[in-house]
């Protein structure tokens, strides 16, 4: 049914409308405040269809739902990491003691030798021959030797009208010390031919594994000085093998405490670049005498066994150092550790639903779990998925989650990658 729309018109709205009409210039000069009251009505009577009290209101979106779970508390042992090389305990250049020319060589190049073993021989015949020599000069001086003994003991006992002038007696005495000496000097020379001859096959020093041969058979080599001999080939030695870093000056001052204190040398682990374990054991044995005014950083080594000598030095290795030793920690799963600016926070949902931001100090990695060293307690409610939708301060529904205690090894960082800190449960 149509319903009337009653409007107060003012009651010289017909005036208006006349004189609209008799002047045709001002004809539109009342019409569009009629116009206006009109559209307020309409306007009116939309809001009022759509804010009555009556009228439908919008439903509010549920809060999300994630999954929280207490801190796990566990034993751990807090390691620092460090990047270093491996480096042979020994090293030695082989030369040789003689000149000549090479005649054989008896190893092969990348093997394993044990000290002693004949590696490279030079061609002895002209020191054999030099040794018969100076045997037979030796044997020359052991019969002046016996002869002169012979003459001096025949007047040394003569008396009354026997006896010789004490002179001669003093002459025949000194002949026996020259003979004496003679003898010395012969023995000596024999010894050095003998010398020569020992020295024309090259051993192996130490034991270890050998380079390359530098020199093929049939060249000459000279050995008359260390400084001009040639070279033959190098030796490192593998077992033990020494693994070389640079630390910083808190773990030097921890290791001069712990050996003034007599505590043993910390243990060190170590792996390679391809393996997911610390499978090398080893201990701390030496500390540089003094830091890099530049780096502040001091040259640090460790000794590990390698009785297979699988270990080259060269390999670069990821070492960790037993830091703190092992302590009760807090562990959180490392994606729950967001970063807001510098600081990192976690998410925690309080009893009533409010979500809240929680500063904390966050720790090592122990596999995908995070320690956290401060910021945290046991009872604390952390969000542990769908962190996306949970907002500080807005409110969620929660539901049970778990914080499993799973060590996988850390992936390994490049070997210009700064030292960073990692953690093992006990």
């Amino acid at each position: 049914m149509n319903q009337a729309v009653h409007i107060d018109v003012p009651e010289d709205a017909g005036r208006v409308i006349r004189d609209e009409q008799e002047t045709p210039p001002y004809r539109w000069r009342g019409r569009p405040a009629v116009i206006g009251v009109i559209a307020l009505v309409v306007v009116a009577g939309i809001a009022w269809k759509v804010f009555a009290p009556g009228g439908e209101a919008v439903a509010a979106p549920p809060p999300p739902t994630v999954a929280v779970a207490h801190p796990l508390l566990r034993q751990v042992t807090e390691w620092d990491d460090y990047v270093g090389r491996f480096a042979p305990s020994k090293t030695v250049e082989v030369r040789p003691r003689v000149s000549g020319a090479v005649t054989q060589i008896l190893f092969r190049d990348g093997d394993l030798v044990r000290a002693g073993q004949p590696l490279f021989v030079v061609d002895p015949r002209p020191y054999r021959a030099a040794l018969a020599e100076a045997q037979a000069d030796e044997a020359s001086a052991r019969s002046a030797l016996v002869l002169a003994r012979s003459d001096y003991g025949r007047v040394a006992g003569l008396t009354g009208d026997e006896a010789v002038a004490a002179s001669e007696v003093d002459q025949l005495r000194a002949k026996v010390r020259a003979a004496e000496a003679a003898l010395a000097a012969a023995q000596a020379r024999a010894r050095t031919r003998a010398l020569d001859v020992e020295f024309s096959v090259v051993r192996a020093p130490i034991s270890g594994r050998i380079s390359d041969r530098r020199i093929d058979v049939g060249n000459l080599v000279a050995g008359e000085s260390a400084g001009s001999a040639t070279l033959l080939t190098t030796i490192n030695a593998l077992d033990p093998i020494y693994f070389n870093f640079d630390a910083s000056e808190a773990l030097f001052l921890k290791a001069q405490r712990d050996r003034a204190q007599g505590r043993a040398p910390a243990d060190v682990q170590v792996r390679l670049q391809d393996e997911a374990d610390y499978r090398w054991k080893g201990k701390l044995d030496f500390t540089d005498n003094g830091l890099d005014p530049r780096s502040g950083t001091i040259r640090v080594r460790a000794s590990l066994a390698n009785p297979e000598g699988f270990l080259t030095p060269g390999l670069f290795g990821n070492m960790r150092l037993a830091g703190g030793g092992t302590v009760p920690a807090l562990l959180v799963p490392d994606a729950a550790v967001q970063s807001d600016q510098t600081r990192k926070v976690v998410l925690v949902v309080a009893k009533d639903g409010t979500v809240a931001s929680r500063p904390v100090q966050a720790g090592p990695l122990v596999g995908d779990l995070r320690v956290i060293r401060s910021g945290l307690s046991r009872s604390d409610t952390v969000i542990v998925s769908n962190f996306q939708a949970a907002v500080p301060g807005s409110k969620v529904k929660t539901k049970p989650g778990t914080i499993t205690s799973q060590a996988a090894a850390p992936a390994a960082p490049a070997p210009e990658a700064p030292a960073a800190a990692q953690a093992t449960f006990d």
